[in-house]
């Protein structure tokens, strides 16, 4: 093979050849930073000429205009120490182009028979990429802020909702009080459990900060928590719990659910235990299955809506069937000796949970 380099000068004019082709910036100094060469790119990007590059030193050139602190920094104070030096930031106001963002990288060349140095130092033009990410981290503080603002003007909306809710659930109860008709009077409160109900299931979501997806387990625990504490009086005691697979729901699925269990353990206290019971109980059930799901509510009660309702469906049944339909799910209901069951069943389910007692 024929070696095409046969002399020192061919040698360098293959080395300048090369940093010539280098697109961006670039310097090869000795150890006392006095240009050797320099890139076409620099003397086009730089406006500066060969003549008062070449032999010179860096911090001289161009009027100072390298006489850059943290630039000094760099090759007097690291380079020393490192073969090399990646991604070293300058941004510095250079005559002719402007202020400019530069990565600086370094290199210290060694050689084996030699005591020189040599020290190559390559510059990208970085000020395009910083103004995007200081024009992107505008948009995404801008962003924020309105977010923020967002979630203000929704805690406000529900503290709202919540107060609306209790001043119509006391005038509701005020009047129920106040009425001498027994019809009217079991209206009125009936209407008032409805309003409860709806602050029960807002107050609870609430809680969750405007999630999209809510932790069913969690959520239904504490709604029939409240529902208990609330709905459920001294003289005549029912026990209300919950047994739920963990999964995460969606937030507007989660009101419609919360909505059909307060429906339904409404209907089952008013309902289910005419006489009393000793061991009252309500039981609420969640199960999954990939995306299909089942709830269902029972009670260990007399077995049987109310006689009163039995020609036509109550309030409470149509409102529980409508949000049934929405969710696409279908509502099943079964009444014997031991008690009452209604589930809202997502596609075709199988359940795991042992009968109720």
């Amino acid at each position: 093979m024929i070696d095409p380099i046969r002399s020192l000068d061919d040698a360098n004019i293959l080395a300048q050849a090369i940093v010539n082709t280098i697109p961006e910036p670039f310097l090869v100094m000795d150890e006392r930073f006095c240009v050797l060469a320099a890139s076409r790119s620099f003397y086009d990007i730089f406006q500066v000429d060969r003549d008062a590059t070449q032999g010179h030193l860096l911090f001289a050139l161009g009027d100072g205009q390298w006489n850059i602190p943290a630039l000094r920094h760099l090759l007097e104070t690291i380079i020393p120490d490192r073969v090399a030096m990646d991604n070293f930031e300058v941004e510095h106001d250079f005559p002719g182009i402007g202020r400019r963002v530069m990565l600086l990288n370094a290199r210290k060349v060694l050689y084996a028979e030699s005591p020189a140095v040599t020290i190559l130092l390559a510059f990208r033009d970085v000020t395009e990429r910083r103004g995007v990410e200081r024009d992107l981290a505008a948009v995404l503080e801008q962003t924020e802020e309105l977010l923020r603002q967002k979630q203000v003007l929704l805690q406000e909306m529900q503290h709202r909702v919540a107060n609306s809710l209790q001043i119509i659930a006391s005038i509701l109860l005020l009047k129920a009080r106040a009425v001498s008709s027994e019809e009217t009077r079991f209206h009125l409160k009936d209407a008032h459990q409805r309003v409860m109900s709806v602050a029960a299931v807002q107050q609870y979501l609430n809680a969750v900060d405007g999630l999209d997806q809510i932790e069913v387990h969690n959520y239904l625990e504490k709604l029939c928590t409240g529902l208990a504490s609330s709905m459920v009086g001294e003289g005549n005691p029912i026990a209300i719990t919950e047994q739920a697979d963990q999964g995460m729901i969606e937030s507007s699925i989660a009101v419609s659910l919360g909505l059909i269990v307060t429906e339904l353990v409404i209907n089952a206290i008013k309902y289910a235990f005419p006489g009393g019971k000793p061991d009252a109980a309500i039981r609420v059930s969640y199960e999954i299955d990939d995306k299909d799901w089942k709830l269902s509510v029972s009670d260990n009660g007399v077995g049987k809506k109310d006689p009163a309702n039995a020609s036509e469906p109550g309030l409470g049944t149509s409102i529980v069937d409508a949000l049934a339909k929405q969710l696409g799910a279908k509502v099943e209901r079964r009444g014997d000796a031991e008690g009452m069951t209604v589930s809202i069943t997502h596609a075709t389910f199988t359940s795991r949970l042992p009968k109720a007692a």
